[in-house]
């Protein structure tokens, strides 16, 4: 019975150590990050963070709307850094439906504001209906 008893023992122990070493291959496959990773988004993050902010604040730019356009690339390219390096997105992770839930977004989010600045430009020419093109008051007087 001793005998019966160690047989199932040491093929449960054995079966539970080829199994650990399955989840510690997984582990390591889930676990994209590690300090160094993390670390260089960090670092990245700041830099892309404080360019735009020298760029404002040091007045480099004399034209605005050229400061904003380059902030709106520093901001893209923030964007794919916290991507790559926090979120771990990649085309190869989880079947490529990080990549497919990326694109959503990305349609989202040009919709969205296309659709705010749409409505705000014509909400601002339809609520000035005293405006007239010459850009003078038309007065209106009550009876």
């Amino acid at each position: 019975m001793s005998e019966h008893h160690m047989t199932p023992a040491h093929a449960g122990g054995h079966d539970d150590h080829g199994h650990h070493d399955h989840h510690e291959h997984h582990d390591d496959h889930a676990n994209h990050g590690s300090l160094k990773s993390y670390a260089v988004g960090f670092i990245l993050s700041v830099i892309l963070t404080a360019i735009p902010f020298w760029l404002v604040m040091g007045n480099v730019f004399q034209d605005s709307s050229t400061t904003a356009l380059v902030i709106l690339g520093f901001a893209a390219v923030q964007m794919v850094v916290h991507m790559i390096y926090f979120l771990h997105m990649n085309t190869k992770s989880e079947g490529g439906w990080s990549m497919l839930a990326l694109i959503f977004t990305i349609v989202l989010v040009v919709i969205m504001l296309a659709g705010s600045i749409w409505v705000m430009y014509h909400l601002n020419h339809n609520m000035m209906p005293g405006m007239t093109p010459g850009g003078t008051h038309s007065t209106h007087s009550m009876p």
